[in-house]
């Protein structure tokens, strides 16, 4: 082989091996569906960096995914009481970026409960209530780096869907906060998965939620475990996907054994559908 033909296929092998590096940091950039709706979540493109930029929505620090290559994302959770219009996301340097909330209209469901004070809850009852939220909202708005989160999460558990998410709910003809999670129907005793890696940020048996497991992902990715019968972990340890992390339930605000399962991105309860790789029709509400 002449010593010009050898240095043609080295930089031809060179070539190659750039275009592979950078298909496979592109392939690595997961970015979920851009829904900037109530409850959704928009996805949010940055200016260019060789850092990724520190990013706030409402006060609440911003998942951010990609790379100095392929660039950086801002993954934005809306709540549920967003107003539909212009909203912006601020960078740490102060700039602001516009993104477009559109509306969209939740289906109504009506539950008949036959302890009263699950809808009408007695004073001593508020002030247990008042705790635990607390509880819940510090978990909700803990920002983690110890953990790259994963942008896809699994099914925790077997079963039918039996309640979608944002539900406006009527509890006794009472109007309430909307269902800000995915109910799984599922057998008392059921096993939980974990959807991905996390660290166990809360456990507790409260009030409305019952026996609850809350799980911190990474950057402002945390997602919650209710009316469970059994928590199998404790508040500090790390759970790989699919570990076991407790037992379907019937315990708290419920009329029979299931899993509510909430997901929130800086603290914004979410669709969990909008993680999911396999992400049903069937009870997805209408525009």
């Amino acid at each position: 082989m002449t010593n010009k033909r050898f240095q043609i296929l080295q930089l031809l092998g060179l070539l190659l091996l750039a275009l592979l590096i950078s298909f496979n940091t592109f392939a690595t950039v997961n970015l979920p569906k851009h829904s900037p709706v109530p409850g959704g979540i928009a996805v949010v493109d940055l200016p260019s960096s060789t850092q990724p930029p520190a990013v706030f929505y409402r006060g609440n620090r911003v998942l951010v995914t990609g790379s100095e290559q392929t660039g950086w994302h801002a993954i934005t959770g809306i709540a549920l009481k967003a107003t539909p219009g212009t909203h912006h996301i601020q960078l740490g340097n102060g700039q602001k970026i516009a993104f477009n909330v559109k509306p969209k209209t939740y289906k109504e469901q009506r539950i008949t409960l036959t302890n009263k004070r699950q809808v009408n809850p007695a004073p001593m009852d508020l002030e247990r209530i008042g705790r635990e939220k607390k509880v819940m909202v510090a978990a909700f708005k803990h920002w983690n780096d110890q953990l790259t989160p994963s942008l896809t999460l699994l099914k925790p558990v077997q079963g039918p869907y039996s309640s979608p998410f944002g539900l406006k709910r009527f509890f006794n003809d009472q109007p309430r906060n909307p269902h800000s999670g995915l109910d799984i129907a599922a057998a008392e005793g059921s096993p939980i998965q974990a959807p991905a890696k996390a660290i166990v940020a809360a456990t507790g048996d409260y009030f409305f939620n019952g026996k609850t497991i809350l799980l911190d992902h990474g950057q402002g990715l945390i997602s919650m475990y209710c009316h469970l019968s059994e928590i199998n972990v404790t508040k500090g340890d790390i759970v790989d996907t699919k570990d076991i992390i407790g037992q379907v339930g019937k315990t708290g605000r419920v009329t029979g054994p299931h899993l509510h399962w909430s997901v929130s991105l800086n603290n914004a309860r979410i669709n969990p559908f909008l993680l999911m790789p396999d992400k049903p029709d069937i009870l997805e509400s209408s525009e």
